[in-house]
């Protein structure tokens, strides 16, 4: 009976110990620093109990699910879109989700994977101001006087720039920031991108004082954007799970889910 009762307990601990070593053999999963953009909405949105939500958030975790291998931290991290991107170019993070390609940006990044998805800019101006814009000339016969304001340190800026013609107020970090700028008539116009920039008017308390032109001024896609001292097989690792994604039509869904 002693050896009957020693063979069971031999494979118990057999059934019990195998998972556990395994598990103690597995490799740990390669964590990828990153953190939640702040006024970058869709892509990263305050839940209201202390937890971040949205696009981007949903990308990561459908690529943890996809590749468990693959762990992002500081995904609930609030950080000004400048010292995300000091970061990123230092390399004290090693990724950011959904940034748009720009020639400055081009030279400190590894841009990689296929693109999110796309983004369309537009001018929102006051409710009560009946300006009319077509394209571009029309913003700048507005002359001088009428400021354009956007984000400090976003993309928007170096489009303009990069157009000429325009006053430009880069002064501002945040979007709730700009929109009562532009409400209190310290600008004639907010270059801003969608989506979200209906549910960015509601969210501010804003909707009905300011109104988003539907002439769509630019248009740019969005990829996932690494240190260029990450090392490549995480980079090239995470590009799989994202073409998988896109295949497998997921990115395209949780676009609509946050559009």
């Amino acid at each position: 009976m002693g050896g009957k009762y020693s063979m069971g307990a031999a494979l118990l601990v057999a059934a019990i110990g195998l998972p556990l070593l395994a598990a103690a053999q597995a490799p740990s999963p390669i964590q990828l620093r990153t953190a939640a953009q702040e006024g970058s909405e869709p892509k990263f949105l305050a839940a209201g109990n202390g937890q971040i939500v949205g696009l981007c958030i949903d990308i990561m975790r459908a690529v943890e699910q996809l590749d468990p291998g693959l762990r992002f931290v500081g995904d609930q991290q609030w950080k000004p879109l400048i010292r995300a991107n000091a970061e990123l170019a230092s390399g004290l993070a090693d990724v950011a989700c959904a940034l748009q390609r720009t020639p400055e940006r081009e030279k400190i990044f590894h841009y990689f994977g296929p693109a999110l998805y796309t983004i369309d800019y537009h001018f929102l101006v006051r409710s009560d101001d009946d300006i009319a814009i077509r394209n571009w000339n029309d913003v700048r016969d507005l002359g001088p006087g009428a400021v354009v304001l956007v984000n400090r340190g976003y993309a928007a800026g170096e489009i303009l720039a990069a157009m000429g013609g325009f006053t430009v107020d880069a002064s501002s970090p945040r979007a709730e920031l700009n929109l009562h700028k532009l409400i209190a008539g310290r600008g004639r116009l907010y270059f801003h991108r969608g989506p979200g920039l209906t549910g960015l008017l509601e969210r501010t308390g804003t909707a009905d004082k300011v109104k988003i032109l539907p002439q769509v001024m630019y248009s740019a896609k969005l990829y996932f954007a690494a240190s260029k001292q990450l090392d490549s097989k995480a980079r090239d690792r995470l590009a799989a799970a994202l073409f998988v994604l896109e295949k497998k039509g997921e990115l395209e869904r949780l676009m609509r889910k946050w559009d």
